[in-house]
């Protein structure tokens, strides 16, 4: 099921939230990855806008990390991007 992409991204955004170093990059993470959890748990997932919005602050904390946390945070907002397709409208 598609949603289990939202779990996939939140699962790795757990990961990368333990393996910063930074607390703010690691509390961005952290409220990142449990409202993907959330929607990943929800019986109806959630709509383009939503999604819009967490790949935006996604590409952000792509932006203003690198190396591997950078990558790990860009694997979850591939899965996000993957949910997205699956999404109907606009």
């Amino acid at each position: 099921m598609a949603l289990e992409n939202l779990q996939d991204a939140s699962e790795t955004l757990e990961q990368a939230a333990a393996d910063a170093e930074d607390d703010e990059i690691r509390e961005r993470i952290t409220t990142q990855a449990e409202q993907l959890g959330k929607l990943a748990e929800r019986e109806r997932g959630p709509d383009h806008g939503r999604l819009a919005r967490h790949m935006h602050a996604l590409q952000d904390l792509v932006d203003d990390t690198d190396g591997d946390l950078a990558a790990q945070i860009d694997d979850a907002l591939a899965s996000v991007r993957a949910y997205r397709e699956t999404v109907s409208g606009v």
